[in-house]
């Protein structure tokens, strides 16, 4: 695997689009924690009657499974309360910025997948500029919330372990749809559980107004994730995950044509070496 087929690479952008788009709706439409448990639950329940539709993963993918909820539970802990102590053009950059170089150096230890030097090159460009995208300006890193960053660092650390369990345990499952499937059924399922005994029977009555924002990004969420998990099954797994990582292009889109916010003209060159870095990928 030494590279990326259109298809495969149109696939993943989408991905990234849809991946922004829960996110910006976890912190900017619903309360941090409850919006980020409240998604995973439903998305899990939208997931629920497509298993019979898919069918099972391997018995040997299983493991990989329960590892993969395990650490996407410690994930939607960790990205709540990093949304709780910080703004999301803050958070959400760094968290998804440190984990492509992770998984890069992590993916070739441990299973051997080295990059052509052109994916070497294209994911150390999306690093590069996700990290230049995640202030306003350069003077706010000597403001930034201590506890925000150390939060979203250890986002990343997540996000680097699932995405290598999960590239893994899709290859073995014979099955990638039902691989992804069944993790979403699970992890939902032991979010629910947890939300039912941290806040009780009554965190599950949410207003009528946050229903329709929480299943639409439960909708981005089982989507995104879906199509990055059928990825990993026959593309270099750090390349997935990199060019995942450019919704930071289309968070900060959805920042400046919702929010009104401004974009600063280096976030500008930033988002250029993210394309840079996305092109290298595809022509590798």
């Amino acid at each position: 695997m030494t590279g990326m087929d259109p298809a495969t690479f149109a696939a993943v952008l989408c991905a990234a689009m849809a991946h922004a788009g829960w996110n910006a709706l976890a912190k900017r439409a619903l309360d941090p924690v409850l919006g980020v448990t409240l998604i995973v639950v439903l998305a899990g329940a939208i997931a629920l009657p497509l298993l019979p539709v898919v069918g099972l993963p391997s018995m040997q993918s299983l493991p990989f499974v329960a590892a993969s909820v395990a650490l996407h539970f410690g994930y939607n802990l960790v990205l709540a309360e990093a949304y709780r102590t910080g703004g999301l053009g803050l958070v959400y950059p760094i968290a998804r910025g440190a984990a492509p170089a992770v998984v890069a150096i992590a993916g070739a230890a441990l299973f051997g997948e080295a990059l052509a030097p052109t994916g070497v090159f294209g994911v150390a460009m999306i690093v590069a500029g996700v990290a230049g995208m995640s202030v306003r300006r350069p003077s706010d890193l000597l403001h930034a919330d201590r506890r925000a960053v150390v939060f979203a660092l250890a986002t990343a650390g997540f996000i680097a372990a699932y995405t290598l369990v999960d590239g893994q345990g899709s290859r073995l499952s014979g099955n990638p749809h039902g691989y992804a499937v069944l993790l979403f059924v699970i992890d939902g399922a032991v979010t629910c559980a947890f939300l039912l005994m941290r806040r009780g029977a009554a965190a599950l009555r949410v207003a009528p107004r946050t229903l329709p924002p929480a299943l639409f990004g439960a909708g981005m969420q089982l989507a995104g994730y879906w199509i990055v998990i059928w990825a990993m099954a026959s593309a270099p797994i750090a390349l997935v995950a990199a060019l995942r990582e450019t919704s930071v292009l289309f968070a900060a889109l959805l920042a400046v044509v919702m929010l009104r916010e401004p974009l600063a003209p280096f976030r500008l060159v930033a988002a250029a070496v993210i394309l840079g870095g996305a092109l290298l990928i595809r022509l590798g």
